[in-house]
């Protein structure tokens, strides 16, 4: 679901930003927003392995300092580290990553 259908939904049904996880799966989730720099001329096969992950949410290809914006969600928060710990740093052609994570407000 695109980031402004979420608004549209969270305007729609009063709830708070931080509700947002709430309306998705019905109950808060850990989320982070990772930045990806890749390899030269890999960004679709890691666009590509991302997009097809479960737990990925978005993927986003960008113009910039990073090639990749991905939002992902787990069921619990150790589920989440080791998504981002072992198996995000090991898809072939990711040269850096910047992990946002979000947090409650």
């Amino acid at each position: 679901m695109p980031f402004e259908a979420i608004r549209w939904l969270i305007k729609a049904k009063s709830h708070t930003p931080s509700d947002k996880t709430r309306i998705l799966k019905g109950y808060i989730m850990p989320e982070a927003f990772i930045l990806f720099k890749t390899e030269p001329s890999h960004e679709r096969d890691v666009y590509l392995s991302l997009t097809s992950h479960e737990a990925v949410q978005e993927v986003h290809a960008l113009y910039g300092e990073f090639d990749l914006l991905a939002r992902i969600s787990s069921d619990s928060a150790q589920n989440l580290t080791n998504l981002l710990m072992k198996e995000f740093r090991t898809i072939q052609g990711i040269r850096d990553t910047q992990t946002l994570i979000a947090v409650e407000y």
